[in-house]
Parts: structure tokens; sequence; C-alpha cells
């Protein structure tokens, strides 16, 4: 197992990466390396699109994923692994068709007819503020769509594709399998139309016979309000089109949330620290204290501690399902001054003179444990 990469990188995710995460990072670069959409060298993406298939074999299994975490790639020496090398597209996808969504080319026994298009991921990135109301956003994409010359047909203009000799128009063909436990029949897509049923003599200039190009979306997507980071949006029927005339699949569009640089979020609750001094504290007074809305007045109470939270009710962000707000948590800090002025350091002094034992009920009881434990451990020795 000399020279293979490490699989995480493969995936481009971190070692703490959940399953949901390895899913979704595979199926979008498998995607990408499936020779239907990548326009480099054919080889190159083959390669990589096994390499890939391998990575997610070992991470979306727990139990390869703990012995690879621990050892390495010599490490799943006798875990039955799949030799993908020795393997084509349409196999790899038919091992892992429940991630694609129907791409089309892959085989099933499952399955029969028009295959549904696969489903496509988008991300939009919105504000905390956003998030609040709930926000229309414009949203620019690409995609495999119907060629436009040839109406998705694959052959040139005026002519039309013949029904496959192999199959006889049915897209599959039928292999005797000899097994373990007798003889049987394995259904997979037919080699010489690759699924499709039809073969096409005069290709279409423009898609080179696959009745698919590259095309640029743009649509609006409404997010509604109180979505949280990494929850998706579908839009329906805006993934790729079907084979031979199948629904499409559906657009994914994931929301990522900007940082705020003055709050956090908990849940649809809202979090705040905001620093007061300590004449502030003790002798209170009020503090602006930033809301979604702007700034708003907060009261602090005489004898406010360092760490105490103060709640402003309904000022966090609405529940996505109830619609319900949460509220706004706001931390006070108490600020000591680094420097001091000369009259400030006369009044403190001053204050420190004039304190009694009874204002500083924490401190008092931390001085009498803290003498009682002490004066016990002196008795003892």
């Amino acid at each position: 197992m000399a020279g293979k990469r490490d699989y995480y990188e493969v995936l481009g995710l971190g070692k703490t990466a959940g399953g949901d995460e390895v899913k979704r990072a595979y199926r979008r670069l498998a995607l990408k390396f499936h020779p239907d959409n990548y326009k480099g060298d054919k080889a190159e993406a083959e390669t990589k699109f096994k390499e890939l298939a391998e990575a997610y074999e070992v991470l979306s299994d727990p139990a390869k994923r703990q012995c690879y975490d621990r050892y390495g790639h010599e490490g799943l020496r006798g875990a039955g692994m799949h030799d993908f090398s020795s393997m084509g597209f349409g196999d790899i996808f038919s091992m892992f068709e429940d991630i694609f969504g129907g791409m089309p080319g892959v085989g099933s026994k499952r399955r029969r007819g028009p295959r549904r298009g696969y489903d496509l991921e988008a991300e939009v990135t919105l504000s905390l503020e956003e998030l609040a109301t709930g926000v229309d956003k414009t949203l620019e994409f690409e995609r495999n769509d119907y060629c436009k010359h040839c109406s998705g047909s694959g052959a040139k203009p005026g002519t039309q594709p013949k029904p496959c000799p192999t199959c006889g128009g049915h897209g599959q063909v039928q292999q005797a399998m000899q097994g373990f436990f007798g003889t049987g029949v394995r259904i997979t897509p037919c080699p010489v139309c690759h699924g499709r049923g039809n073969r096409i003599e005069t290709k279409c200039p423009k898609c080179n016979g696959t009745g698919r190009q590259r095309t640029n979306r743009v649509l609006t997507v409404h997010v509604p309000a109180g979505v949280h980071e990494g929850q998706a949006v579908r839009l329906r029927g805006e993934g790729e089109p079907g084979d031979n005339g199948a629904e499409r699949g559906d657009l994914h569009c994931y929301v990522r949330v900007r940082q705020h640089p003055l709050l956090g979020r908990d849940g649809n609750n809202l979090i705040c620290q905001v620093p007061i001094s300590y004449t502030q504290a003790a002798l209170g007074g009020q503090v602006d204290v930033p809301t979604l809305s702007g700034t708003e007045l907060m009261d602090i109470p005489a004898g406010t501690q360092h760490g105490e939270v103060f709640t402003l009710r309904k000022r966090g962000l609405p529940d996505i399902r109830t619609g319900r707000p949460g509220h706004e948590l706001v931390q006070v800090v108490i600020e000591v001054p680094r420097k001091l002025t000369k009259k400030q350091e006369e009044l403190l002094n001053q204050l420190a003179q004039t304190e009694e034992k009874d204002s500083h009920p924490a401190k008092k009881s931390f001085m009498d444990k803290l003498a009682a434990y002490f004066g016990t451990r002196e008795k003892k020795s």
C-alpha cells in the first residue's frame, strides 16, 4: 500500500469530519471527475475517481475508519477492501448508488426504465441579520443540461438515434454467472450504448453525441428565517436532466453563516459579551448592547457581579418551525483599568479604607474557609 495518499486529504476533509460530511465530499468530487463532467485528461479523471471511491469506502465505514486512523494504510490489509482499480465507472456508481440520486449509466437490478437526473449542491452565505428575517438570494451555478443544438438526443440535427443492436434498445444486458451457490444472472448496463438503449451514428457536433452541455444557471432561492448552519434548502427540479427524458434531479443549497463581530449563536438564542467598569458594576447604570436591530440600552443593577448574564427577551432568532423568537443572552465582564490617574488612585485608597467584610460576602466566606483549613493542619502537625 506504499504510495497511497491520505484518505482525508483525498476527500479534502479533516479527521473530525462526520459521516454526512464524508458523503457530501465524496459525492461532489466523484461527480466532478465523472467522464461526463470532467473536461481534462480522461485517464487522470479515472485514476482520481477510483482513488475517491477507495477513500470513501474506508472513511464511511466506522470499523475501517477506526483501523485506518490507528494504523494507516497497512492496518487495512485483510479488511475486505474492494479492488477499485479493476472496476469501471458504472460498477463503482452501482456500489454507491444511493448517494448519487440516479446518475445516468449506473447499473442496478432494482431499477427499470429511464433514470432520474442526479442532484447538485451549492452554497449561500448569510449574515445573522438575514437569518432573522429570511432572505431571497441570487444563486449562480453550472450544470449539465440538454444540448440546445440537438435537444438532448446526441444525434446530429436531422438524424435520429437507432436502437442499440447489442441490447435491443433496453440499455441492459444479462450475463451468466457461476458462483459458489450455483449459476445466476447478472444484469449490467449495455457495454456498447452505456445504458442509453440506442446508438448514435452521426453525433451532434456541439455535444459530441452526449446530448449534454455545460450551462450557467441563475435563479433566486428563498432561505427561510431561523435556518441553521449546514442546513439545506432543496429546489426541486433544478438538478441535471434525467436519462431518456426522466425527471430532473434537485439542487440542494447549503447555508453558511457569516461570523458576526459582536454576536454569537446558541440554537435560537444570541450571545453577547459586554465590558463594564467596576463602578458601573457597583453603582449600577445603563450600557449600550448590540442587537440585530441596532443598539439597545440595558439596565445594570447595582452590585452586578463579573460574568453575570442578563436576558433580552425575544431579541434572538426565530425558530424555523414555529417562528417563536429566541432571546439574547448578555454576559457582563468587569474590566479593571490597567493604569490609574493619581486622583483615581487616591479615591480608590479611600474606598479601600471604608470597605467592610460584609460588603464582600464571597471573599469573607473564602477567607473563613482558608483560615479553618490551615488552622486544622497546624493543630495536627
